[in-house]
């Protein structure tokens, strides 16, 4: 991953910390390109929806929570009803350690 923006978190109650917030340019200008605000996404992410994870994955986040010793993965789709939606996700990674929290897209990865 090249690059980065920090942003700040937006203020709520959370499960976990986040640590530092950043978005990597690539996901910034596909955010800003579609009118959508990181913000949103992020707040999902701390509220603990996952966005389109499988069940197993989502209960490896719930693991994560419990033992605070694994990275936590949402998976958002940007536009469901695009032609190729998996061009249009958008991930949110915070690390194991939560020292940061990554909004990227998977070709960012």
């Amino acid at each position: 991953m090249s690059g980065s923006d920090t942003l700040v978190a937006p203020s709520s109650h959370t499960p976990f910390h986040l640590g530092r917030v950043v978005i990597t340019p690539a996901a910034r200008d596909q955010l800003a390109a579609m009118g959508l605000s990181p913000n949103t996404y992020l707040t999902r992410h701390r509220r603990n929806d996952w966005g389109d994870l499988s069940a197993d994955d989502a209960a490896l986040n719930g693991a994560a929570l419990a033992d605070g010793n694994h990275r936590l993965f949402s998976s958002y789709h940007l536009d469901p009803e695009a032609d190729d939606p998996e061009a249009n996700r958008l991930w949110i990674i915070t690390e194991h350690d939560r020292s940061v929290t990554t909004i990227l897209l998977p070709s960012d990865y």
